[in-house]
Formats: structure tokens, sequence, C-alpha cells
């Protein structure tokens, strides 16, 4: 089983900056072979894509709405992946869960085979 948990959180204004750390365990993971995204969910709407890395070369995803503000990374001897956001806008409230998968679609939640329990990030102007 692989596990996901995410942390960094927290209720900020618009402007600020926050980092959300998403740590991954199980003997069965192993950083290299699973690509890692960041997911998030306002209240009443669907989950929508953000960014995306991949595990044998990092290479980077973003959806448009977020590009240049945010930057997903990853560490794998820590197994744990980051997303850094900056200027942070009230529309980016929501729930954000961080997942892994095995497989090549990156910018779909259908995609993913684990998951996070998500960490909240409100954004007040």
């Amino acid at each position: 089983q692989v596990q996901l948990v995410e942390s960094g959180g927290g209720l900020v204004q618009a402007g600020d900056s926050l980092r959300l750390s998403c740590a991954a365990s199980g003997r069965t993971f192993s950083s290299y072979m699973y690509a890692m995204g960041w997911f998030r969910q306002a209240p009443g709407k669907e989950r929508e894509f953000v960014a995306a890395i991949t595990g044998r070369n990092g290479r980077t995803y973003y959806t448009d709405s977020v590009k240049g503000r945010f930057t997903i990374s990853r560490d794998n001897a820590k197994n744990a992946m980051y997303l850094q956001i900056d200027s942070l806008k009230p529309e980016d409230t929501a729930v954000y869960y961080c997942a892994a998968t095995y497989g090549n679609v990156l910018d779909s939640a259908a995609g993913y085979d684990y998951w996070g329990q998500g960490t909240q990030v409100t954004v007040s102007s």
C-alpha cells in the first residue's frame, strides 16, 4: 500500500505564500516509479488538476490558472512532494490533495491510484 499525507494548509491573506507538503510511505512506494500531482477541490466544485511532476525525470506540468504562481517539486530521497504557492488569491481557496500514479495520465483525477486526505487552504481578501 501507499499512504499519502498532506500538510501545510491554513488560513492566509491574499498575496501571501504557502508551502504544502505531501509525505509518501509504504513498502511498495518507489519515488522514481510514480508521478505525483496536486489537485484541489472547492465546495460545490469538481476536483481540479493543479500540478504534476514525473518520477523519473522531475518534469512538471501545471494548469493554466496557476502557472507562474505555483511550483511543484519533489524530494525522492525523502519520499516527499511539495507545492509552493505564491501570490495567493481568494479563488485558490480549496482542499488540496496530493496523489500518486503509476500510469501516464497526469492531468485527470481518474488517472491517479493513491490519494491523501487533503489539507485546507483558505485565502481571505
